[in-house]
């Protein structure tokens, strides 16, 4: 007698011999992935689109457009809206974020965060609650606090924003010297003209402003102002 077995689903059964099979095979664990996840509560736009990994996991009422992929130890939080066209790796994000066309790998974003397009978070960036974070910006290895913004065209790495603050357009940091790498320390409520240029090690105080093109190379004391190339304070404002 010829052992048997029954299976309710035929799609079991299939044999992986070629390249082809293998691709039939990953397409049919993708749409139960994916299947899994709308019945739980996630809306997906274009699910044929949608590449979604075993290890990440989705909270209610989040929005995925197409061209997502999610990637490795990844977890999202309620009432997000991710993509279209977002690649998110090794990333923890909180409820109520909008990421649109952006790279996540290895992050941290708390709830309320705001970013896209274009923008990338490197190992090490952690976005704190009601962080906006402009087109095209980068973050490595830095912490932005809460309610930050930072302006599009901008670069921050191996730095410590702090809440409140305004990160201008064009703004980078220049953690690197060729051999080692140094922190850069922005405080609450600080005020980064466009296109200044950080050189690390370097502290902008708190409540503290730079002019638009400013090339930040000495410590600028809290609420005041500096300007030129090298910056200088040229002005304190009363607290």
């Amino acid at each position: 007698m010829i052992p048997t077995l029954s299976v309710k689903d035929s799609s079991e059964l299939i044999g992986i011999n070629t390249r082809l099979h293998l691709a039939e095979a990953e397409a049919l664990m993708r749409q139960r992935i994916n299947q899994h996840w709308m019945l739980d509560g996630v809306t997906m736009i274009d699910p044929g689109s949608i590449f979604i990994e075993p290890g990440v996991t989705l909270g209610q009422d989040t929005i995925l457009w197409p061209g997502n992929y999610l990637r490795g130890d990844t977890q999202i939080g309620a009432n997000c809206v991710i993509g279209p066209n977002t690649i998110i790796q090794d990333t923890q994000v909180g409820d109520n974020c909008t990421l649109l066309a952006s790279v996540l790998e290895c992050a941290e974003l708390e709830d309320h965060v705001d970013m896209g397009p274009y923008c990338h978070l490197r190992k090490g960036a952690h976005l704190a609650r009601g962080v906006h974070m402009g087109n095209f910006g980068e973050v490595k290895n830095s912490t932005l606090g809460p309610g930050a913004k930072m302006g599009h065209f901008s670069y921050l790495g191996d730095t410590t924003v702090g809440a409140e603050a305004n990160i201008g357009a064009g703004t980078i940091t220049c953690n690197f010297d060729g051999v080692h790498k140094f922190q850069t320390e922005i405080g609450e409520g600080a005020f980064i003209g466009s296109d200044t240029m950080l050189v690390a090690p370097v502290k902008v105080g708190e409540g503290a402003k730079t002019g638009a093109g400013a090339v930040v190379t000495k410590d600028i004391p809290p609420h005041s102002l500096a300007v030129g190339v090298p910056a200088r304070v040229i002005k304190e404002f009363k607290k």
